[in-house]
């Protein structure tokens, strides 16, 4: 008999960064990093992944940067917090990965200017103690759900062990339990 699969601590709510309506009837929670190569793969997969089901999923990315082997992951996912206090989150966290391989303070000051955000605002929350806070939040709770890479998969609130490619998480989706 094998050990069940860890349950989610923290389900999907408010404070996430979620795609598709909160209470949808499948949930995916990826725990990321932005200088990671994988999670630059996993962008387009979770976003077919939305087209394909529309209102009946709902995605949220929670920050799990890597600083010891990614050294500008912890400022990238400041700035995604930065850019979603003004509700901009989804798109900095796009461009981010576009640009992955350039992610210098300069370099997510430029990113930023390339969307449409109060650019004062966004170097006053880049540099404020919530950005940081944010992200320390998500760290923590990928500690407590023992996740120790990235990209890491909860489907349904269920680790989602397996290729992170969409027809596998597809159908974790929709044959496990529905949230």
């Amino acid at each position: 008999m094998t050990d069940p699969l860890p349950e989610l601590v923290l389900p999907i709510e408010k404070r996430d960064h979620v795609l598709g309506p909160l209470g949808a009837r499948y949930t995916l929670v990826e725990y990321g990093d932005y200088e990671s190569v994988h999670c630059r793969g996993a962008v387009g997969v979770v976003r077919a992944l939305v087209r394909e089901l529309e209102d009946d999923l709902c995605v949220a990315f929670r920050n799990f940067p890597q600083p010891k082997v990614h050294l500008r992951s912890q400022a990238a996912a400041e700035a995604a917090e930065a850019a979603g206090m003004q509700g901009k989150f989804w798109l900095m966290h796009d461009r981010l990965f576009d640009h992955q391989g350039s992610l210098t303070d300069r370099d997510l000051r430029d990113i930023a200017r390339s969307l449409p955000i109060e650019m004062a605002d966004f170097e006053r929350d880049i540099a404020s103690v919530e950005a940081r806070r944010r992200v320390a939040e998500d760290v923590e709770f990928a500690s407590e759900d023992g996740v120790g890479d990235t990209p890491t998969f909860f489907v349904n609130g269920t680790l989602h062990v397996g290729k992170y490619e969409f027809e596998p998480l597809l159908r974790a989706l929709t044959a496990g339990k529905q949230t």
